[in-house]
Order: C-alpha cells, then sequence, then structure tokens
C-alpha cells in the first residue's frame, strides 16, 4: 500500500480548484470533467500542466516549443510533433518531485489514466496551496526584515550622531586647555592634602586602638583572677555545708515521710495478696477453659478449610465463566469476520468483474492507440522519406559544391605558383634593369665630367684668345 503524503482530492473539487485558481476566462467557463478525466482530452492536459508550470515555476508558453540550445540536432522539423510533449515532460519531471511524486512517465503525458492524473494532480494542488501559505509567510518576513533593516540603519545613523558628539565632548577645544590645566594642578594638590590627613588620621586611630587594646588585656586578667577566687569559694562552701550539723525540726519531718511511705507500702502489700488470690481462682478454672479453646481451635481450622475450598470453588467458577464470556466473544467475532469475508469475496468478485471490464475496454483502447500511432507513424515515416530525399538532394549539392570549391582551391594553388614564378622573373629582370641603370648613371657621369673637362678646356682657349686680340 502507498504512503499518503498529501490528501486525495475529488474529481469535482479538483475541477472547481482548476476553474477558479490556475484557469482563467474562457479556459475555465469551458472546462468540463469528462475533459480530464474518464477519456481525458489530451490537448486539455497538457494545457492544465502548462498553466501549473506557468504559475509554479514561471515557464513561458513559448518555452515549451523551443528546442534546446545545447543539443546539437541535424534537422530539427523532424521533432516538430513531439518537442511541446518532450519539453513538458521534462518540466514536470523536475516540478512533481518537489510535490512528493516520484513515478511520473512519459506514458502519463501521452496516456493519462484516470486514477494516476488524479493523484497527480492532488499532489500539484496540495503543493500551490503549501506554496500559497508560504509565500504569504515570507512576504510577511520580508515586510518584517526591511522595517527591521530600516531601524537597524536608522538605530546606526543614532549611533554614529552620538560617537560624533562623544568625540566632540572628549575632545577639548583650544581656548579651555589652560583652565582644564588649571583645574588638574588644583585637583592634585587638594588629593595630596586628603591623603595627608587620612595618614594622620590613621596614624591617630591606630594609637587609640593599641590603648583600647592594652586596657582589655588588663581588664580580662582581672575577671580570670576573679573567676578563680569565686571557684575557690564555692568549694570551701560545700566543705562548710556538709560540716553543718541538722536542726530536730528537720528531724520530725523526716520521721513523717518515714510513716507515710510504711503506710502505702500495707497498702500495696494488700492490693497485690488480692489479686494474687483471684489469679490462683483463675488458674483452677483454666485446665476446662483450655479444653473449651482447643475444641473452637479445631472448628475454626475446619471451618478455614472449608472457606479455602469454597474460594478455589469460586475462582474455578469465575474462570468458567470467563472462559464461557471468552468463548461467546469468539463466537461472536468469528460470526462477524464471517459476515465481513463474505462481503469482502463478494466485493472481489465485483471487482473482478468491474476489472475484467476495464481490461477489455483497456485493451480496446489499447488497439485503438495502436491504430493512431501507426497512422501517426506512418505519416511520420511518409514525412521522413520526403525529408530524406530533399537531404539526399542536399548532400549531393553539397558535395558538388564541394568539388567545385576543392578544384577554385586547385586553381587558386596554380594561379598562386604562377603568380610566385612571374613574380621572380620580375624581380629578377628589375635586378638586371637596376645594374644596367647604374652602369648607365655611371658611364653617363663619367661622359659628363669628360665633356665638362671639354667645355671647360674650350672656354678657356676661347678666353686665351680673346686676351691675346
Amino acid at each position: 500500500m502507498e504512503t499518503m503524503t498529501f490528501p486525495r482530492y475529488s474529481p469535482d473539487d479538483i475541477i472547481s480548484y482548476l476553474r477558479s485558481h490556475i484557469l482563467q476566462g474562457a479556459e475555465a467557463r469551458n472546462l468540463v470533467k469528462g475533459d480530464v478525466f474518464g477519456s481525458p482530452r489530451l490537448d486539455v492536459l497538457h494545457m492544465i500542466y502548462l498553466r501549473i508550470l506557468q504559475k509554479v515555476c514561471g515557464i513561458r508558453l513559448e518555452h515549451a516549443y523551443m528546442m534546446p540550445l545545447n543539443v546539437d540536432i541535424m534537422y530539427p522539423q523532424i521533432y516538430e510533433g513531439f518537442l511541446p510533449v518532450c519539453n513538458l515532460y521534462i518540466h514536470m519531471e523536475r516540478l512533481l518531485p518537489m510535490c512528493r511524486i516520484s513515478d511520473f512517465q512519459i506514458a502519463d503525458v501521452l496516456n493519462p489514466k484516470t486514477k494516476r492524473t488524479v493523484r497527480f494532480l492532488s499532489g500539484i494542488l496540495n503543493f500551490v496551496n503549501f506554496r500559497e501559505f508560504r509565500r504569504e509567510a515570507y512576504l510577511e518576513l520580508q515586510l518584517n526584515y526591511k522595517s527591521a533593516m530600516e531601524k537597524n540603519q536608522h538605530l546606526e545613523a543614532v549611533n554614529r550622531e552620538a560617537t560624533l558628539k562623544l568625540e566632540k565632548l572628549n575632545t577639548v577645544p583650544v581656548e579651555h586647555e589652560a583652565e582644564i590645566r588649571q583645574l588638574t594642578e588644583n585637583i592634585r594638590e587638594l588629593e595630596q592634602l586628603l591623603r595627608q590627613e587620612y595618614r594622620r588620621k590613621q596614624t591617630a586611630l591606630q594609637e587609640v586602638t593599641s590603648q583600647k587594646k592594652t586596657y582589655i588585656a588588663e581588664r580580662t586578667q582581672k575577671l580570670n583572677e576573679c573567676k578563680v577566687s569565686l571557684a575557690a569559694l564555692k568549694e570551701e562552701q560545700a566543705q562548710l555545708k556538709s560540716q553543718i550539723v541538722e536542726s530536730p525540726e528537720e528531724g520530725k519531718k523526716y520521721n513523717k515521710q518515714m510513716k507515710e511511705t510504711i503506710e502505702k507500702l500495707k497498702r500495696s502489700k494488700q492490693e497485690v495478696t488480692a489479686k494474687y488470690e483471684r489469679y490462683r481462682d483463675v488458674v483452677e478454672v483454666l485446665p476446662s477453659c483450655q479444653m473449651e479453646l482447643q475444641l473452637c481451635q479445631k472448628k475454626m481450622e475446619i471451618q478455614g478449610e472449608n472457606v479455602e475450598r469454597l474460594a478455589v470453588v469460586t475462582s474455578e467458577a469465575r474462570n468458567l465463566e470467563d472462559q464461557l464470556d471468552n468463548a461467546q466473544l469468539e463466537l461472536k467475532k468469528a460470526n462477524t469476520d464471517e459476515t465481513c469475508l463474505k462481503r469482502v469475496v463478494t466485493a472481489k468478485h465485483e471487482k473482478l468483474a468491474t476489472a475484467g471490464a476495464q481490461l477489455k475496454k483497456m485493451q480496446e483502447d489499447i488497439e485503438q492507440h495502436k491504430c493512431t500511432v501507426l497512422e501517426h507513424f506512418n505519416e511520420v515515416q511518409e514525412k521522413r522519406g520526403a525529408v530524406y530525399d530533399k537531404v539526399m538532394t542536399i548532400r549531393k549539392e553539397i558535395k558538388q559544391k564541394k568539388d567545385k570549391i576543392e578544384q577554385l582551391k586547385n586553381d587558386a594553388e596554380e594561379k598562386a605558383t604562377k603568380a610566385k614564378e612571374i613574380h621572380l622573373i620580375l624581380k629578377a629582370v628589375l635586378d638586371k634593369c637596376h645594374e644596367s641603370l647604374l652602369k648607365a648613371v655611371k658611364t653617363s657621369e663619367a661622359s659628363r665630367a669628360e665633356k665638362i673637362d671639354e667645355i671647360r678646356e674650350g672656354l678657356l682657349s676661347i678666353q686665351s684668345s680673346g686676351d691675346a686680340s
């Protein structure tokens, strides 16, 4: 038997709670008991789970239709129909362990059963109620925490102001430093005077106390001497009393007392003799009394044995009565157990009959579900075939493009090698041109220098001819 960690709600209570707290507007108005229990509608049940996740976990509606970013899937269009169901199952599997439910399965989303959905919804509603209750308490605690923090900040500000004031009070202003120094000197002088007076009074008191102690010691010594003398006087008084002779009046009083005691003794002797005579008569009668007592003792012993036998018989009778009562109770219990067992057997037969009917219905439902699943599978296979054809064509195009890219790479490499060769050739040609240009520059410089020399010589010759004329 499963351990119940939360109360089980009835379907009517669950529907009323869903209408009033979970769903809103047209969704709450159009919700019917048959949409969730019995033969439930999957879209309605999924919508209820989504609304619960929105309220409790803050999951938005678009999260149910989004592919996870950390999953690398090549063709996500294949998962379009199954993605919302898978996301719903993942989120519900995270929520339900908080509701003390640990046996949620994917079949409870695809093919829900009435008892399991009632248990799941009961646990969820219990968790929602608990969440609302604790949320109110948490908000109260948050408000109290805010007020406490404000008070703490206010007290800290007051404490800072007080510390500043204390620092101001402790710090001596420059104006009053001279007065404070003078006051401290005066206080020190007064303390010295007080100490001197205290010491003087202390020495005077010590002298007085020493004098009093000596006086007390002398007085105690005198008192001890007086006690010793008093004890000696008492001993002498006792000795003197023993030596004193008694007077004749005291002797007469003593004789009278002795006579009175003698008379008392005679009276007591007479009383004792009278009592003795009485006891003697009683002793003479005692043997007959002893015989009677022995007879009475025998009768008492017989009566005691009879009483013991009667007690044993009564205890046996009580035991038999108890056994009879127990047997009657056991008979009643057996009769009640027999009736209960008959009822249980009839109830089990009825349950077996209903279970057989439910099994037949379940088999029919399973067959219908198999047919629908097969149809859905065939549709998915057809879609998959079409997607497969598209994928194959795309792969062929990708291969063609890859081949073209490789050809272009090869052409580019060939062109690069040719360009390198041309670059090397051009570089060599340029080097040769540079060398030829350098040679031409050198030759032109030499010819230029020669021409300049020739021009100078010509000019000099012309100048010299002009001077001669």
